[in-house]
């Protein structure tokens, strides 16, 4: 089973330097993660599964029902995916099947289909232009309430989004085989989108030219995608059907807040908690929904505000983190951390000495939004300004050193604004220093610092220092509760 990351989380940066498929979930304990989550979900396919590759994305999560006797196979020739119902502005980001017509279906809860093209990230327009859209009187006593494929009306139009596939043995072959001969690629593919659209009778090479998804344009790129597309071509491509079923994903900053702090359909379903394998007071409630915290170490003088998740952190006394944050890996105290914050804290290992960074930022601020001059980086915004009028404040000039990577590339990512320190809690303070000048509009000398841009904070983490700072909160927290029963017996 091969789990794909897709790109570089910078949708959800917390998940960015150990990787989507090791987020914390706050259930178990100790804590569950999405690994363990995934082998779960999956554990009856390999019984019903010929050789081959199952592929899943690390961010999604897949809850279905079927008939009693009735199970998913992984038994045809090429590739097999799951299909779920969705609304079409939920089949705008995902992948979407156009399935040959068959008028001899019933509408049931599992169903296997061929699938005549594949379209990635379609318009509505192209998904009506290529007919993908279905019009049902009913779904019959389906729920299909709460996951991104939300609570589809009578007589409204749907669409089947994808979410795993699988593929033959012969076909995985076919593609290592591909690879070896082709060397080391020096261009991102994409599993869903380069491989799917090549696939079904209907599928043609006019995908290959649009870059609108590339996370990045090389220039091996179209070359490569149209030597994939023949490759593929003419392989077929089976659907599982799951009429009764729902796909959640919590690959992005405001899907990750709200699937852990409201009370949504996941939250009930997988018994998720709001306080999950941590040392922490009751968190706060509202009708919107609660804090959650994830392996934590919270003093009882710390205030968390609903809405907002604490993971892998150390809060002291007097800390108020406000509503909506994410805290992820950080040792705070005596700080108020503002409402719609993001704070990240890693350990980096640069020239042979072991340092910190934090990255931080506001819950709305795009990462991914960049600009290809130093002219335009004033359409970059740090916590909703004016990321021009924030070097000012930070006492930062804008010249191509600011910035990491490639130089046509310029974004929050890889600007270099983020402070090296040599404790935890120092990079955290300082990290919140500049945050707090941004928004006070006073000055905060970030010249005095070694910066990291996030881009380099990935490239230098030092993931062993990571794993044992976890390691050292697990171990507190267990100590902790170990105490704690001995005291209620």
């Amino acid at each position: 089973m091969e789990f794909f990351e897709g790109g570089y989380s910078q949708r959800l940066p917390n998940a960015s330097a150990l990787g989507k498929i090791f987020t914390a979930l706050p259930l178990g304990e100790p804590i569950y993660q999405m690994l363990e989550l995934k082998l779960a979900m999956y554990v009856d396919f390999p019984s019903n599964m010929r050789p081959g590759v199952l592929v899943t994305c690390a961010d999604d999560i897949e809850l279905y029902s079927v008939g009693g006797c009735e199970y998913i196979a992984f038994d045809q020739p090429g590739f097999t995916a799951l299909a779920h119902p969705s609304s079409l502005a939920v089949g705008t980001t995902h992948g979407v099947f156009v399935l040959h017509s068959d008028s001899s279906l019933q509408h049931r809860d599992l169903e296997y289909r061929q699938c005549y093209r594949f379209l990635h990230k379609p318009t509505i327009e192209n998904m009506h232009r290529f007919n993908a859209v279905h019009r049902q009187g009913s779904f019959g006593q389906q729920d299909l309430s709460g996951g991104d494929t939300a609570s589809l009306p009578l007589h409204n139009e749907y669409v089947y989004t994808d979410s795993l596939f699988y593929m033959d043995h012969k076909s995985a072959k076919t593609l290592l085989d591909f690879y070896k001969s082709e060397g080391p690629l020096n261009c991102e593919i994409d599993a869903y989108g380069d491989f799917l659209q090549a696939l079904g009778p209907g599928a043609t090479a006019e995908y290959t030219r649009n870059t609108s998804h590339v996370t990045k344009e090389e220039s091996q790129l179209l070359d490569m995608r149209q030597k994939i597309f023949h490759l593929l071509k003419g392989t077929p491509l089976n659907v599982v059907v799951l009429n009764n079923s729902r796909f959640y994903h919590i690959g992005t900053l405001q899907e990750y807040l709200l699937h852990f702090t409201s009370d949504s359909a996941l939250k009930s379903e997988l018994g998720l908690q709001s306080i999950a394998f941590s040392v922490s007071p009751s968190v706060p409630q509202c009708s919107s929904g609660t804090a959650c915290v994830i392996h934590s170490i919270v003093d009882s003088g710390c205030c968390v505000a609903p809405g907002s998740v604490v993971e892998y952190s150390r809060l002291g006394p007097e800390v108020s983190i406000g509503e909506n944050c994410i805290i992820s890996s950080s040792v705070i105290a005596k700080t108020v951390v503002p409402a719609y914050s993001f704070l990240c804290s890693l350990s980096v290992k640069i020239n042979g000495h072991l340092q910190y960074s934090t990255m931080v930022f506001g819950m709305q601020d795009n990462l991914k939004n960049s600009v290809k001059t130093l002219e335009d980086i004033k359409a970059l915004q740090f916590f909703g300004v004016c990321f021009l009028s924030c070097l000012d404040i930070w006492n930062l000039k804008a010249t191509e050193k600011l910035f990491s990577g490639n130089k046509m590339n310029l974004s929050l990512w890889t600007a270099r604004i983020f402070p090296v320190c040599s404790s935890l809690s120092e990079s955290v303070t300082a990290s919140l220093g500049m945050l707090s000048a941004v928004r006070n509009h006073s000055p905060f000398n970030l010249s005095d610092f070694n910066l990291l841009s996030i881009q380099e904070m990935l490239v230098y983490k030092d993931v062993q220092d990571m794993l044992a700072y976890r390691e050292h909160i697990f171990l507190e927290i267990s100590s902790n509760k170990n105490q704690s029963d001995l005291e209620k017996s």
